[in-house]
């Protein structure tokens, strides 16, 4: 893997620098403070898991841009593949006049995705895109318009995908009325509800049979592993037992990827860890590699159950983001990426699984792949503890590491790192995150 930034953490000034502090102030007189900001510190350019900042320095990012850069920033093949691609033809829009990296695209996907049948795709600009998709194509097939999601998702910001998010702040506050016919239901959170996959699994059904009937539903959604709902892992086979269910009851079960998909997690997408094959799969994020590219991808006959016209849009599947998409896939293939996230994972647990023994308001540590959370709580209890995720996060911001924060309670400290993360790195990060932790330890005892 080539670098055009050195892989270590140096910082040159103060952060945010003065130039950052210059740009915020030029931001808050032109841009909407509706679009909020975790660090104020503005970047110029990044390579692998390091970022520079306009300063001159080099953050360790362990957000990705929230999973996006799964391959790591500015993958020169990535450039190149764009840069030529941008070079010959930038766009017709598919649905007029069609162009082979889409067909590449969807073939490939076809190839990935869980099940041996036959499937197509379709093309979109970004995750909420693909899941309104994915809602349009489970209701145009099965003919009915329930949605159920599971209670901590995050489906994306438009007005649908906001209905199927379970938080209120900040996604939806004062932003109704949203679309009917969207249910919210129990999932199965281990450190929580301390329930089995199966007992877990009676609950949600139990749930949609007494407040909603199966015979309504058109579609399950669900994120294998939930990323902004806190990197909820639900119990073993308890994904197994809806999907049963789903089954016998005409239900689509769609595999929300978006955050989690692409080699993330050590598999190329999370619901193979839960062996479960999902009738559709929507797919964003890590998928262009940094470029805007998005998919739902299921079986051949759920996707064309909508009559021609019925779903595309201007952008989707453009011809400069279908090439990025199509080198990401090639790299991740080659260079044994899937193999990159679980050395991430096995480095990480042994690094940090100790945290709750160490610290007493360190709930639980989790995680698959590159794709970890650390539960914050107030010691001797599981209430949420999001003065502790607010006091480690602004430490470690300050000090190069950038790490992001998730929970329905704002209290699990997040943890998306590029898979091609070197072990020197991750060591460093979860020093300064320690630093943090123990930071935070002290001023709680001095109160």
């Amino acid at each position: 893997m080539e670098f055009t930034v050195e892989q270590e953490r140096k910082l040159v000034t103060d952060l945010p620098g003065p130039k950052s502090k210059a740009l915020q102030q030029r931001r808050e007189a032109s841009v909407s403070r509706g679009a909020g900001t975790l660090a104020n510190i503005y970047m110029e350019q990044g390579s692998g898991a390091i970022l520079r900042d306009v300063d001159g320095n080099q953050l360790i990012d362990l957000g990705c841009g929230i999973g996006v850069t799964t391959i790591g920033h500015a993958n020169p093949e990535v450039a190149a593949a764009v840069a030529e691609q941008a070079a010959r033809l930038t766009h017709t829009l598919f649905t007029v006049t069609p162009y082979e990296n889409y067909v590449k695209v969807a073939e490939k996907l076809a190839q990935l995705t869980p099940g041996d049948f036959e499937k197509h795709s379709i093309l979109v600009n970004s995750g909420a895109e693909a899941v309104e998709n994915a809602v349009k194509i489970a209701r145009k097939y099965t003919g009915r318009r329930v949605i159920v999601a599971l209670d901590h998702a995050f489906h994306g910001r438009t007005n649908l995908t906001m209905a199927m998010t379970y938080r209120p702040w900040p996604e939806r506050a004062g932003m109704g009325p949203f679309p009917g016919d969207i249910f919210s239901v129990p999932i199965s959170y281990p450190f929580r509800d301390g329930l089995s996959g199966a007992e877990a699994a009676e609950r949600t059904i139990d749930y949609i049979e007494t407040h909603i009937g199966a015979s309504e539903v058109a579609a399950f959604f669900a994120e294998p592993i939930q990323g902004d709902g806190g990197i909820v892992i639900p119990a073993e086979g308890y994904f197994q037992r809806i999907a049963n269910y789903c089954r016998r009851n005409g239900i689509l079960f769609v595999a929300d990827e978006i955050q989690a998909g692409i080699a993330r997690t050590g598999k190329w997408f999370s619901i193979e860890h839960h062996d479960v094959v999902p009738d559709l799969v929507t797919i964003a994020k890590g998928l262009g590699g940094g470029m805007p590219i998005a998919a739902v991808t299921g079986r051949a006959e759920v996707m064309d159950a909508v009559q021609p016209g019925g779903i595309g849009g201007t952008f989707g599947g453009n011809p400069v983001s279908a090439a990025a998409a199509l080198k990401v896939l090639e790299i991740i293939e080659r260079d044994d990426l899937l193999g990159e996230a679980q050395r991430v994972e096995r480095t990480l647990r042994e690094r940090i699984g100790g945290w709750p023994q160490r610290y007493s308001f360190v709930g639980e540590v989790r995680g698959r792949g590159a794709m970890f959370g650390v539960e914050l709580v107030l010691p001797g209890t599981k209430k949420p503890n999001p003065e502790a995720l607010k006091h480690v996060i602004s430490y470690a911001t300050s000090r190069g590491v950038i790490p992001l924060d998730s929970g329905s309670w704002d209290s699990v400290l997040r943890f998306l790192p590029s898979v091609v993360i070197s072990d020197a790195l991750i060591d460093d990060a979860m020093s300064v995150i320690e630093e943090a932790l123990d930071d935070f330890e002290v001023s709680v005892n001095q109160c």
